[in-house]
């Protein structure tokens, strides 16, 4: 089971600085899959609207292959 923690900021900023932090302790496979994961909600929750489409998320993202 995967725990769930919360973090109480003392303001907007160290609430930021706390998010980047986190996210950057991450490696790149785990912030894809969050990613994806967000992608999946929003496609969900913006199901019936008209002329919305999963294809023009495609055509702005791309995978960039990093040497």
């Amino acid at each position: 089971m995967k725990k769930i923690w919360v973090n109480k900021a003392s303001s907007f900023r160290s609430a930021e600085k706390f998010d980047e932090d986190y996210y950057l302790r991450m490696n790149r496979l785990e912030r894809l899959e969050i990613m994806q994961l967000l992608r999946e909600m929003h496609f969900k929750i913006k199901k019936g609207r008209k002329g919305e489409s999963r294809k023009r998320l495609r055509r702005l993202t791309k995978v960039v292959q990093q040497t």
